[in-house]
């Protein structure tokens, strides 16, 4: 079976007229997956205007960035990318870049379709860490699951960490049969507490991207549509803010939280969720939220070629960056080789 991906057509988008300036203003870029679309896309802005660079993965999901490298995981395999220096043309000339990304290694994990990723200090972790001559090593699994076998029982799709590795966790539904979260209603959604096992909320519909940020923990309750700030010790919810899609992907940079929107998802899994309601109505989009207001102050709608995101990261202190995709007009074209060492 071929591992390449299925190229789709280009993806169209548009923005409020502020996106620009505040991209300028905070230093910063995104990078957005899109399994649906299968890419990577990287959006930056330059000038007054917004530019996107998309490069295809084989159903690419979770995304991170720790500084010192980016990773995407996909299928079959999780990519890193690492910050290189500044890229030379073949006439000599230096490349106008703040940032380069290239893959320099996959990991193979078989089709396990890692979904969100995150940092615990530099160890990348999901609900378990990925070491050479393995797929994948576990760490944690929920209290009422019976044991590690390859069914998708609860369908467990986020995680939070700290410095010390996962601590908190999203799921669809406390299940323990093979796929018995699909016979569960959309409100069976949670938050664990990984550390202690124990139950931080419940009720949510569909709940992605757990995410700490200036330690407090927020959540997209994805079927509502909502942002939700939740207090670990009484599981007490607060909405920040409702947006006009499903959600899922979330970063946070300053006061502000970049939030991914999609259309509506297949009846046969996500249906009867409040959502319905207003489906014709529904975006996919990236929305900027500012946390000291709970209001929504810009937004890029894509309008073209995918109606689903997956992930959304934020890439600090870049204005021009460049990510670097397996085509053969980038990566056959860039190679990254130690500095000369001049003999004494």
């Amino acid at each position: 079976m071929s591992t390449s991906p299925r190229l789709v057509g280009p993806i169209g988008y548009g923005h409020s007229e502020n996106v620009p300036n505040l991209f300028q203003a905070l230093g910063i870029s995104l990078i957005i997956t899109t399994y649906q679309a299968q890419s990577v896309l990287c959006l930056a802005a330059n000038g007054e205007r917004m530019v996107m660079t998309q490069r295809y993965f084989e159903r690419p999901t979770g995304a991170a960035y720790s500084g010192r490298e980016l990773v995407v995981g996909t299928r079959r395999m999780i990519w890193r990318f690492t910050p290189t220096g500044a890229l030379r043309r073949s006439d000599g000339g230096v490349l106008e870049h703040d940032l380069v990304l290239a893959p320099r290694q996959s990991h193979v994990t078989g089709d396990m379709l890692v979904h969100d990723l995150d940092f615990a200090g530099d160890t990348l972790v999901a609900v378990c860490t990925f070491q050479p001559g393995y797929s994948f090593v576990p760490l944690w699994r929920p209290p009422f699951i019976s044991g590690l076998t390859p069914d998708d029982r609860c369908h467990l799709n986020g995680v939070a960490t700290n410095a010390d590795g996962p601590l908190y966790v999203t799921a669809r539904a406390e299940a323990d049969t093979a796929e018995g979260w699909r016979q569960q209603e959309t409100s069976s959604g949670f938050v664990m507490h990984v550390p202690s096992g124990e139950m931080v909320a419940r009720g949510l519909v569909i709940p992605h991207s757990p995410r700490l940020h200036n330690e407090r923990l927020y959540v997209l309750d994805s079927g509502r549509g909502e942002l939700v700030c939740i207090d670990a010790a009484s599981g007490r919810r607060e909405t920040v803010v409702r947006l006009p899609g499903f959600l899922r992907g979330l970063a946070f940079y300053d006061r502000f939280a970049f939030v991914g929107l999609c259309k509506a998802r297949e009846n046969r899994e996500f249906g009867g969720t409040p959502l319905d309601e207003m489906r014709d109505a529904l975006q996919c989009a990236v929305s900027v939220v500012d946390l000291a207001t709970g209001a929504e102050i810009a937004r890029v709608t894509f309008t073209q070629g995918v109606e689903e995101l997956f992930s959304v990261a934020v890439l600090p202190q870049a204005r021009k960056p460049l990510l670097v995709g397996l085509e053969e007009d980038t990566i056959d074209g860039i190679f990254v080789v130690p500095p000369q060492v001049t003999a004494p």
